[in-house]
């Protein structure tokens, strides 16, 4: 919990009285390794900061594989803004790839500390305007590269990412196959 709060913290401050709500407000939830935060075609109904483990944003695209966009690991925030805000069906699913552990604040809470917290909104803006800004920073830097290079960029950028995710998961990350990435990884080592 104080995780969350530190992190709320960075962006305004609030009083003891304030926190408490927060923490009033959110409750845990643990995901099993493959298990969904959310779905595709669903509306998403709670926002999850996670605390333990790792989440991917994944779709499908047209010929029907399975993409990874991008990975949410420890002290970031998982949700499909877009559609939480507009109660619209999501396009992707978020996937614990790992036993994965977050704190959720449904949509009822978000309105309570809406109503109740004077700056909440503009908090929650600050928060969303960061995340994408990470998440245009995850993405774009490492389109136009070789997967070579895509692959040495995500582990110097996310090096405790590298180890933690299935290979196939981080393929598709960096728009490879399995085996390339395996062959990629085995010419490094040597």
């Amino acid at each position: 919990m104080e995780k969350l709060i530190s992190y709320i913290l960075q962006f305004r401050h609030l009083n003891s009285q304030q926190i408490q709500l927060v923490k009033e407000n959110v409750s845990t939830l643990e995901l099993a390794k493959d298990e969904y935060f959310s779905e595709a075609g669903k509306i998403p109904n709670k926002i999850g900061f996670v605390i333990e483990g790792i989440l991917r944003v994944c779709y499908y695209d047209r010929e029907g594989n399975e993409v990874t966009r991008y990975f949410v690991e420890e002290n970031n925030f998982a949700v499909d803004i877009n559609s939480f805000n507009n109660q619209i069906p999501s396009t992707e699913y978020v996937q614990a790839i790992i036993p994965t552990k977050l704190l959720v604040f449904s949509k009822s809470s978000m309105q309570n500390l809406s109503d109740t917290i004077i700056d909440w909104d503009n908090i929650i803006a600050k928060i969303t305007n960061k995340s994408l800004i990470a998440k245009i920073n995850r993405i774009s830097p490492m389109l136009a590269e070789d997967a070579k290079t895509r692959y040495l960029e995500f582990y110097k950028r996310f090096p405790g990412l590298v180890n933690r995710i299935p290979l196939n998961y981080l393929a598709s990350y960096i728009g490879i196959t399995k085996n390339s990435l395996s062959r990629i990884r085995n010419e490094l080592n040597k």
